[in-house]
């Protein structure tokens, strides 16, 4: 049997059209909207189960206290951290505290953080600062109604009453009341008692935050086997599923020769659709071998698709030009004082290029989701870990053409994120195979067709200049970046709104605790037809290799000592220069190391700091980079779980340590070129370095951890390695071919 793209499969209930409009062009940016309103109040209730003084956490009978969490799990600890501070003003029992994973409902549960005035998504390192405040005034709320029920039923005065872990207690009669045994006679008011933030604690008298004790809530499930992960989901009656997915972005199957795929054992349906071909079995094994029979049996068409010529090596030299073009266009990304009339009249200017490749977010449980769409098509039900729920249900909606409240979603743990489960592409892939086939379908992507499917940080092609006056002082600063805009991709209302700007891809090209009087960074857009997107460290991953790297061939023309220019040029912002003397000390700086050599680098990201020392060796024979000791030092501000704070400087070094090294996808012909970790390496245990972590504590408000520990990973590698060798390698990765290029 052979199939057509004119197939009434293809042509009659999904569209390619429809399917990109609604899955493959959706970004968190569109989620954007109102915070919690006043109305939203009417959703807490008193009844049988127990007490819910407001939308985000229930008071049980049985002393319960069970927190709603408005963002997803894939190893950060927010399902840890955001319970904590809600319970920190509650005065709450934590060992009686439970979590709930919220709805997709932005109105009631969406971030307040200025990223996202307002969405619903894991992303950015957002939630801790974005949901602090909000989460602490809940708890302080709930507290104010279990208090001034056990008033009333006392007949005190409220301001007698005090709290402590999980109990109402009236010292001078000694009464006291656990919050279950209120629950089960306390009414709500008519109007719930209004908190201001003066009201809430001062963090000398916190009680549960900061403490380096608690565990994460996660880690007894995880470490048991007992966790459940999008791909452990089962439901009665489904079916696997697999999708062969189209080798370039926008091109569809053209032919397909089905009669081999289904004649494998299980096999029930192949099914040519707009991403690629599914293959529907009763096994996953089935799917896995009809769909390598399939493979070599389809041909695709790619009439008008963009991608279709780009050569990820081919294009370098079109980069470079383009990028000094005089008709390149470029758009100011972010700006302080006069940076070219500075770089005129400088004494001396020093320049340098950058680039780095594409790589994939390699998460180790690869794109997944179940499936359930009701025999009218108007509604269904999906169980997938996702970063963006909200996004889930308009993917689902848009597919079947209904509305999103009639989506449910279940969110499961994630077995890595890192960006690339924002995109709810696996979800409408899956609710139209659901549709297609009239059945309930669990999906999931092969490795290699996870690969081919990858949203990649862009290829990148960075110029930097520098100024230095007649003193050598730095004076000016211009960073051009040249890349495809992903906010173009993963936010298109954004990228309008902003006129075609790419904060995602230029983030982290700013200067804002640098004391360099005149600077400017600016893109210029490449379109190549790629799928790029938010990938852990955001544009900051690549920006600040780039910037910390140069920054060291600043110090080597000025000759100074890369630390003394950095605290020279931190000297006015105490937080910056805190880290960087931090991780100074940590790493014995000016201690000599035979046949070694240390590398400094500093990254900020929405208002945390950070500071790395890399110690590493180089066999000169083969071009292998041996890092032996990591140090980071970090600044997130208030510290919600210190072992979390910790666990994430060490998990981006990790991940910092691989894409500075060894990762890397190559584009032919549009089509990523690598499979698996056969071809696409990742960091192995025998690689890895002694890793060394300190909490700088500043006072300052949480600001995030999970993004920031990967910024000078890169750069402190490289800085390190021109520190050894006298050559610079401007290029990520730094793979042993490079290198020894660089020695040559």
């Amino acid at each position: 049997m052979s199939i057509s793209q004119t197939s009434p499969l293809l042509s009659g209930d999904v569209s390619r059209r429809d399917f990109l409009a609604v899955s493959g062009g959706l970004s968190f940016a569109v989620v954007l909207g109102a915070g919690l309103s006043a109305a939203d109040s009417a959703l807490a209730q008193a009844n049988e189960a127990g007490l819910k003084p407001n939308v985000w956490v229930t008071i049980g009978t049985d002393d319960s206290v069970v927190v709603m969490i408005p963002t997803g799990e894939m190893g950060q600890g927010t399902t840890t951290a955001l319970p904590l501070i809600l319970a920190e003003e509650l005065d709450a029992d934590w060992s009686k505290v439970r979590i709930e994973l919220a709805p997709p409902n932005p109105r009631v549960y969406g971030n307040p953080h200025p990223l996202l005035n307002g969405g619903q998504a894991s992303l950015a390192s957002i939630a801790i600062p974005g949901y602090f405040t909000p989460l602490r005034m809940a708890g302080a709320q709930a507290r104010r109604v279990l208090m001034d029920a056990a008033a009333a039923k006392w007949g005190v005065p409220v301001t007698d009453l005090s709290t402590d872990t999980g109990r109402v207690i009236h010292a001078s009669s000694g009464q006291r009341l656990s919050y279950g045994e209120i629950a089960k006679f306390a009414t709500l008011p008519a109007e719930l008692p209004k908190i201001t933030v003066a009201e809430l604690k001062k963090p000398e008298q916190y009680k549960l935050i900061g403490r380096a004790e608690i565990a994460r809530t996660d880690l007894l499930s995880k470490v048991t086997g007992q966790a459940k992960y999008g791909i452990d989901m089962m439901v009665p009656d489904m079916v696997y599923a697999t999708v062969l997915e189209s080798p370039v972005e926008g091109c569809r199957p053209d032919f397909v020769n089905t009669a081999e795929a289904m004649a494998v054992p299980g096999v029930i349906q192949v099914i040519p659709m707009p991403f690629g071909v599914a293959v529907l079995a009763n096994t996953v094994e089935a799917t896995r071998a009809a769909r390598n029979v399939l493979k070599p049996k389809v041909t695709w068409t790619i009439v008008g698709v963009v991608g279709a010529t780009h050569d990820s090596d081919k294009a370098k030299e079109e980069y470079a030009r383009n990028g000094r073009a005089a008709d390149a266009k470029p758009m100011t990304a972010y700006k302080k004082g006069e940076a070219a009339d500075a770089l005129a009249s400088a004494a001396k200017v020093i320049e340098a290029s950058y680039w780095t490749e594409y790589t994939a977010h390699a998460q180790l449980e690869p794109m997944n989701c179940v499936a359930r769409v009701a025999a009218d098509s108007q509604s269904a039900e999906v169980w997938v870990g996702t970063q963006a729920p909200v996004l889930v249900t308009l993917a689902a909606a848009g597919v079947l053409k209904t509305t999103p409240d009639k989506i449910r979603v279940n969110q499961m743990l994630m077995g890595g994120g890192f960006g690339r489960r924002i995109t709810p592409d696996i979800v409408g892939q899956a609710v139209a195979i659901a549709n297609v086939s009239k059945k309930t379908v669990k999906l999931i992507l092969t490795r290699e067709d996870d690969m081919a499917a990858s949203r990649p940080r862009p290829m990148t092609h960075q110029i930097l200049k520098a100024g230095l006056d007649a003193q050598g002082k730095l004076v000016g600063w211009r960073h051009r970046i040249v890349a495809e805009n992903v906010d173009a991709v993963a936010a298109p209302p954004r990228f309008a709104a902003t006129g075609g700007k790419d904060y995602i891809g230029w983030q982290g090209s700013d200067l804002p605790h640098y004391d360099i009087p005149n600077w400017m960074s600016e893109g210029v857009r490449e379109i190549r037809g790629m799928r790029v997107h938010a990938f852990r460290g955001i544009g900051a991953g690549h920006n600040k290799f780039a910037i910390e790297c140069f920054l060291d061939e600043v110090a080597q023309a000025r000759q100074m000592d890369p630390l003394a220019m950095r605290l020279e040029l931190t000297q006015n912002d105490a937080r910056a220069k805190a880290v960087l003397e931090a991780v100074a000390v940590m790493s014995d700086w000016k201690k000599k190391r035979r046949g070694r050599a240390l590398g400094l680098a500093f990254a900020d990201y929405h208002g945390t700091v950070a500071a790395g020392v890399a110690e590493v060796s180089l066999n000169r024979k083969t071009g292998q980079i041996k890092v032996h000791n990591y140090w980071t030092a970090a600044d997130p501000g208030l510290v919600i779980q210190p072992e979390s704070v910790l666990g994430q400087l060490e998990g981006a070094a990790v991940w910092g340590l691989s894409v500075a090294l060894l990762e890397e996808l190559t584009i032919k012909g549009g089509a990523v070129q690598q499979s698996n970790f056969n071809d696409y390496p990742v960091l192995r245990m025998s690689d890895m370095p002694e890793i060394h972590t300190q909490i700088v504590n500043s006072g300052a408000a949480p600001t995030g951890m999970g993004e920031i520990g990967v910024g000078p990973v890169a750069p402190a590698i490289a800085n390190a390695l021109a520190q050894l060798t006298g050559k610079r390698i401007r290029e990520l990765p730094m793979s042993p071919a490079r290198v020894k290029k660089a020695l040559a």
